[in-house]
């Protein structure tokens, strides 16, 4: 029995509409990954893209970070990109943050990563595509 629920179709509407810096963990240098054109569409879009990558330097013409603790700016979504084995320490890291949301990709699904973001206030988005919801709020 998971306790996994997303928040409603109202409410993912207004975390785009309020969100303007997004950090996307495992954002990928390489244009051919998915988690390099998400963020560039969002990007687009007007979202400020902050990469999480300890192995870039840069992607989007954005200086990446190593870790989420490196971020000195306000951060509005922490976007994941990585595999759900990992989404536990993300959301511990996340929980540090000003962060406001912690919001997987599509497959990555955690009971115990969004019990952690959970406790520590973060309204969670699970499993589902950032760019896919951003454009039904069109």
């Amino acid at each position: 029995m998971t306790t996994i629920s997303n928040p409603s179709r109202e409410e993912i509407v207004q975390i785009l509409k309020d969100a303007k810096r997004i950090a996307v963990v495992g954002l990928s240098d390489n244009p051919e990954r998915t988690s390099h054109e998400v963020s560039k569409v969002m990007q687009e879009a007007g979202y400020k893209i902050i990469p999480v990558n300890p192995k870039a330097d840069e992607v989007l013409g954005e200086k990446a970070v190593s870790s989420l603790s490196e971020i000195e700016e306000p951060i509005d979504i922490v976007n994941v990109f990585r595999r759900s084995e990992f989404v536990p320490a993300i959301a511990e890291e996340a929980a540090q943050t000003n962060a406001r949301v912690l919001w997987t990709q599509l497959g990555v699904v955690s009971e115990e990563g969004y019990n952690i973001a959970k406790n520590s206030g973060k309204t969670v988005v699970m499993d589902r595509c950032i760019k896919v919801e951003h454009s039904l709020t069109q």
